[in-house]
C-alpha cells in the first residue's frame, strides 16, 4: 500500500511539473503569434573573430563559417523551437553563410536572405543606417504576417545596435515592437 501511494505521489509530481513546463513552453510560441513580437537570434557557433581578408559574400569558402559544433547548436535550437510549440515560421537570415546555415538547420521554413540583417562589423559607421533598415523589416513583417512567428537570424553588431545589448552564438532574443518596429521590451533566451 505505501509503495502504491509513493508511486502515486510520484505521478502526480511529475504530472505536475510537465504540466507547469508546458505552460512556460507555451508562452514564447503565444507571443510569437501575437503580431507584436519578433524573434532575433545570433548565429550558431562559428570560430574565430569576424570574417578572413577580402572574404567574399557569394562564396561561403571565403567567409568564417558555422563548425561542427555550431551546427549541432542550430538543429538544437530548432529541436527546442519545436518543443516549445514553433513547427513553422517566416525565417529570415543575414546573407552570410553562418546565417543561413543557422536559419536553415532551425528547420522552420524556406529562409529567406535579407540585407537588413546583414553584417557592418567591418564598418560600424553603416550601424544606424543598418538598423534603421532592420527597424522597417520588422513593421513591414508583422504588418503583414501578425499570427506567424517570425525568426530573423543576424549578427552580434546588428542585435548591440537594435537591442543594446550583447549576445552570445546562438542566442535568442525574443523582442516586443511597436507598429513601427521600433523594440519595447526583450527576453534574452539562451542557446538551449
Amino acid at each position: 500500500m505505501k509503495l502504491r501511494l509513493s508511486f502515486l505521489i510520484i505521478i502526480c509530481s511529475l504530472l505536475f511539473t510537465q504540466s507547469k513546463f508546458a505552460t512556460a513552453q507555451s508562452d514564447l510560441a503565444s507571443k510569437l503569434k501575437d503580431g507584436n513580437h519578433v524573434l532575433l537570434m545570433r548565429h550558431a557557433d562559428a570560430p574565430g573573430y569576424g570574417d578572413p581578408q577580402n572574404y567574399q559574400i557569394s562564396q561561403c569558402s571565403t567567409q568564417r563559417n558555422l563548425g561542427d559544433l555550431g551546427r549541432k547548436q542550430a538543429k538544437n535550437t530548432g529541436d527546442w523551437l519545436s518543443i516549445q510549440g514553433i513547427e513553422q515560421a517566416k525565417v529570415y537570415s543575414s546573407p552570410w553563410c553562418r546565417c543561413i546555415d543557422t536559419a536553415s538547420l532551425l528547420n522552420k521554413g524556406t529562409v529567406k536572405k535579407e540585407a537588413a540583417l546583414g553584417s557592418f562589423f567591418d564598418d560600424m559607421s553603416q550601424a544606424k543606417r543598418q538598423t534603421d533598415e532592420l527597424v522597417k523589416l520588422i513593421a513591414v513583417e508583422r504588418k503583414q504576417n501578425p499570427n506567424m512567428p517570425i525568426i530573423m537570424v543576424t549578427h552580434h553588431v546588428n542585435i548591440q545596435s537594435y537591442m543594446g545589448m550583447v549576445v552570445n552564438s546562438g542566442d535568442m532574443v525574443l523582442v516586443k515592437v511597436d507598429s513601427t518596429g521600433k523594440p519595447i521590451s526583450f527576453k534574452l533566451y539562451p542557446s538551449p
